[in-house]
This record gives structure tokens, sequence and C-alpha cells, in this order.
């Protein structure tokens, strides 16, 4: 009876010892690294578009919410089509205060280009969302759906009809050559900055279509400028609330459900130089997590009917080898590769 009776207090004891050690270790971990100074956001790409776009909402609900206690400051390096951004964050070896919302062009950019950078030559973060595709043309064509635009574009002979997008040998031009290879439509492909220019020209009607990402043009087609005929995913945007009168982002039919079986979309993820500590990736990788909690990044991703994949750690990391590899792929496929 007594020994159970001192082992039981010895429990209690070693309990209590072991609860008080967690309380004063919590502390500690959570306070294991911070940013000490303002932070710089670094767009590998120009001003409007989906990735300039997120990084400046993300900004804001950084501070909104007061998820920092220093400045997160957006700079865009979109020379060499995001190159200027990627070998600045490559070349910060070990500097915690810089960060880099990344597109597709993480890896076409190198492929087609030679540059020298890799995706591992930076920290992967997280993967905030995946962007979609959707094939627009202007609202005052007579263009219903995608197969009477493609029927179109056969009709008018090969190189007639202008497909603008942003960059060359980048995503736009990447999927263009996609429903090329899928419908033996051929496109002049015009190339520009940014996805926000993109828009404006087709409004313009400077150009025939474009593959705008949903964010770059809601806009235009919110406005009756433009009018979207299939979505470049997998499956419909589930999405239902009304943006136009008459539309959601869930009335918009695949590509494949409209006759033109290409399917893409495109990363919006968060990296950091090489050489930071687990503490300083651990740092970013929850006040991400903290950015996808609020009411505006819910409305962001609706807005821009986003797939909402989320990865971080080995699963992220695994799905950008095997990104990397599609789009080696596609890039051959298309000529595009460097040489």
């Amino acid at each position: 009876m007594r020994l159970t009776t001192l082992k039981t207090r010895m429990s209690v004891a070693a309990a209590a010892v072991l609860s008080t050690a967690a309380m004063l270790a919590a502390p500690l971990a959570h306070a294991a690294w911070e940013p000490t100074k303002p932070v710089e956001f670094v767009v590998p790409a120009g001003t409007g578009g989906g990735a300039d776009q997120m990084a400046r909402l993300i900004q804001g609900v950084v501070v909104k919410h007061n998820l920092m206690k220093q400045p997160l400051v957006v700079v865009n390096k979109s020379g060499g089509a995001g190159a200027e951004g990627f070998l600045d964050v490559k070349n910060a070896k070990g500097d915690p205060h810089k960060i880099v919302v990344t597109l597709s062009n993480l890896f076409t950019t190198p492929l087609a280009t030679g540059v020298p950078f890799n995706w591992r030559d930076m920290t992967p973060v997280s993967m905030m969302a995946l962007d979609n595709f959707v094939l627009w043309v202007n609202a005052e064509t007579p263009y219903q759906n995608a197969k009477q635009y493609v029927d179109a574009v056969k009709a008018a002979g090969p190189s007639k009809m202008k497909m603008g997008g942003t960059g060359s040998k980048q995503e736009d031009q990447i999927l263009t050559v996609g429903i090329e290879k899928a419908t033996g439509a051929k496109f002049i492909y015009i190339p520009f900055k940014g996805g926000g220019e993109v828009a404006v020209q087709l409004v313009g009607k400077h150009v025939d279509s474009t593959v705008n990402n949903p964010i770059e043009a809601v806009a235009q087609w919110r406005a009756g400028q433009l009018r979207a005929l299939c979505v470049f995913d997998e499956k419909r945007m589930p999405y239902p609330n009304k943006i136009t009168d008459k539309q959601s982002w869930q009335d918009v039919p695949t590509c494949k459900e409209s006759g033109i079986p290409t399917e893409y979309t495109m990363l919006r993820g968060i990296f950091m130089p090489p050489g930071v500590s687990k503490d300083q990736v651990a740092f970013f990788t929850d006040l991400f997590k903290k950015v996808r909690a609020t009411p505006e990044w819910k409305d962001y991703m609706e807005k821009g009917a986003f797939n909402q994949t989320y990865m971080d750690g080995e699963p992220f990391t695994a799905w950008l080898g095997k990104a990397e590899q599609q789009h080696r792929d596609l890039m051959k496929d298309a000529g595009f590769l460097a040489k």
C-alpha cells in the first residue's frame, strides 16, 4: 500500500516537473525566430498580373491582421522572364528577410533561357494555390463557346488569329501550343509583360483571344467586356456565386467539355533563399497558414477562381520535382528548350 502511494506521489511529481518544463519550453519554441527587419517580397513578374496581385493581397492581409511585426515590402523584379527575381533570391544565401512568390516560370524560365537557376537553388516554403487558365475572347465577338472560336481560327487559316499572353516560352505560350496540338488550329502568339496588360489588349481588340488567369481578367468579365469560353482544369471551378449578371465561375465549362482536350494549372508558391534555417522556414510556413485562414484570403480565392490545393514540407518538394519534369516534357514537345 505504501509502495503504491509512493509510486503515485512520484508520478504526480514527475508530471508536475514535465508540465513546468513544457510551459517554460513553449514560449522559447514559439520565439525561436522571427524577422528583425523588413522582409522583401520578390515578385518575378510585372505589375498587375496574377503573381503581383497575390503578393500585394498577402501584404495587406499581414498588415491588417498584424501577423508579422516587421513590414512586408513587395518588389517587382521581372527582367529576363522572372530570372532577375529568381537569381536575386538564389544569391541571397542564408538571408531569411527575403521571400519570393513563384509562378510556373520557376520551371519555364531556366528551361527556355538556360539561365543558371533551378528551383532547388531556393528553399520551398509552401504551395499557396494552383491558378487556373481561362480561354477569353472579346464580348463583342460572336463566339459563344470554345468550339465556335476554334472553328473560326481554323477557318481563318494558319497564323491569322492572334493569341495574347504573358511572356515568351512561358505558361501562356506553352498552353497556346497545347491548344494548337489538340485542335489543329494555328495562332500568332503575341507576348506582353503581364496579365493585366494582356486583358487590356483583348478589350481593345488588339488580339483575338487570351488564356489569362481568372484574377487577371475578372474585372473586364464583370464589366461585360470579355467572355469566358472554358477553363483548362480537369474540373469546373467550384464557385457558384454570380460574377456577371448571368454567369458564375462554376458556369464556365472545362475546355475538355468544350472539345479542347488540354489541361494546365499554374503554381502559386512561396520560396526562401538557400541556406536558411528550419526555424526560419517554419516561421513563414506558419505565417502563410495564418494568411490562408483569413476571410480576405478566402474571398480572394473565390474571386480569382483558384484551385485551393495546399502543400508544404516533403509533399511540396515531391510535387515540385514532378512539375519540373512535366514542364520539361511540354517544352520539349513545343521546341522551347534552350539549346
